[in-house]
């Protein structure tokens, strides 16, 4: 499952869970595959583990994987997120907020 959040400057919003769907026969392309789809809008995605196939296909599609802590939760990763907003982001964010602002993609 993904947990979606529109995250600015202003403030953090949830937007909803979007769930990976169970007993799948894809073989592992297609399941990673499915899974980009369901993150497709997003401009980040945390994640504890990701592997060489998937993480080349993720940043294909312009979406940032950031690796985190086992065991951090959502709160922590968004508090975070938002902290290094409002101070001086690191540059691979504040590339990312420069592109944003141009095509009206979502942050998660």
């Amino acid at each position: 499952m993904f947990t979606i959040f529109e995250i600015r400057h202003s403030g953090v919003q949830f937007l909803e869970h979007r769930r990976i769907a169970l007993g799948s026969d894809e073989n592992e392309a297609g399941k990673i595959a499915s899974r980009i789809g369901l993150i497709e809008d997003c401009a980040l995605i945390f994640l504890v583990q990701i592997g060489a196939s998937a993480a080349a296909q993720v940043t294909k599609r312009t979406i940032m994987p950031v690796k985190v802590a086992f065991g951090s939760t959502i709160e922590e990763q968004v508090q975070r997120l938002q902290n290094m907003l409002t101070r001086n982001p690191p540059m691979w964010l504040a590339k990312i907020l420069h592109a944003e602002e141009g095509s009206g993609k979502a942050e998660s």
